[in-house]
């Protein structure tokens, strides 16, 4: 028996079990593959994300430092509207590397992290959970229990789904692929061209270049995939498809149960990353339930949308430019573009008196 069991190893699931298992619990997490693959994400990321890595796995995981970004309302020869700071506004890492660091803090923390173990069941009893798990390599299923179950199992959650938790509001098609020509500029190419969301170039360094877009579903996600690399003349490899959960659902616990993450949608509405939402309630998690007082369930629900509610809401208006006819896309972008004093992960940051400041 379990305090908790933690369905997927991505950053927030490593997140909670490792702070959890700090705190004295004894925490199992389960990864149905191999952590980190296959990748499915971006890896931009704000300078934020290295408060949750080790000092020494920096040089391990930085790639490239971005200085801002160029908006487009066509391809890579339109008009660039530009918007930066005097320091580095992001970073980019190794994505892969990223969750196995985090998932090799858990194990430091005394977490029993275990690779090739897929979660096929789940069952909510009155005094625990129990999980049926598929392991990689061996015959039939073999069952743990817990006192409670963390789903951190992405966009797709079994744990969301086998215990009738409602979805999110959303979900959208994201592709990217990688040249691996190095280039190490500091700027980002933003193109609006895709219905109600976009597309984008990040230079990585020596790593390459990474092109992806987003789009809702019905889209033709890789015809628009291709019109982008066209357009700037580039061969790609290592593709990668995924989907991404935007808007949370009305409720994400249950008696003994409660999503993190991608599971959660607690994601960036107008970029679709979830990194920095989803370990910061995985914080909240772990320092609010207690895995012997179910009640403590509520206090998790509270607290995570009290930090994270109104920038999610924030984050809807932004997305919804994104639908602006063009003539009025590039109205704004012409008065906004410039220097700027926003952090990418919080829209709020947009009324500080740093970036009005700016502004004006």
């Amino acid at each position: 028996m379990y305090d908790f069991a933690v369905v997927g190893v991505g950053p927030a699931g490593a997140r909670f079990a490792r702070r959890a298992a700090d705190a004295g619990y004894d925490v199992l997490a389960l990864e149905k593959g191999e952590v980190g693959t296959p990748l499915a994400c971006s890896g931009h990321v704000s300078t934020d994300i290295w408060e949750y890595v080790p000092d020494e796995a920096r040089d391990r995981l930085f790639q490239n430092r971005i200085y801002g970004a160029n908006f487009r309302v066509g391809g890579p020869n339109s008009k660039a509207y530009p918007f930066y700071k005097q320091s580095e506004v992001s970073n980019v890492i190794d994505r892969v590397e990223l969750d196995r660091t985090l998932a090799d803090c858990a194990r430091d923390a005394g977490a029993d992290v275990r690779e090739g173990h897929t979660v096929t069941a789940v069952e909510e009893l009155d005094d625990r959970v129990r999980l049926t798990v598929s392991v990689a390599g061996e015959a039939g299923t073999v069952q743990f229990e817990s006192k409670m179950v963390a789903g951190c199992d992405g966009p797709t959650s079994r744990v969301r789904r086998a215990l009738d938790l409602p979805e999110p509001s959303e979900t959208l098609h994201g592709v990217l692929a990688f040249d691996p020509d190095p280039d190490d500029g500091d700027f980002v190419d933003v193109h609006l061209t895709v219905p109600r969301f976009f597309a984008w170039r990040i230079p990585r360094g020596d790593a390459g270049v990474e092109y992806g877009l987003a789009a809702p579903p019905g889209a033709e996600v890789n015809d628009m995939f291709d019109a982008l690399t066209n357009t700037y003349d580039v061969e790609t490899e290592h593709f990668c498809s995924g989907a991404i959960p935007i808007g949370p659902p009305d409720r994400t616990t249950t008696r003994r149960a409660f999503l993190i993450g991608d599971a959660a949608a607690q994601t960036k509405p107008f970029t679709g990353g979830g990194i920095l939402y989803g370990m910061t309630a995985a914080d909240i998690a772990a320092a609010t339930i207690d895995p012997d007082d179910p009640e403590t369930l509520s206090a998790y629900e509270d607290a995570w949308r009290d930090e994270l509610s109104r920038e999610i809401r924030l984050g809807h208006l932004v997305r919804r430019c994104y639908s602006f006819p063009e003539w009025l896309q590039r109205v704004g972008l012409r008065s906004l573009s410039g220097e700027i004093g926003v952090h990418m992960d919080k829209p709020s940051s947009f009324f500080s008196r740093e970036h009005l400041k700016k502004l004006f």
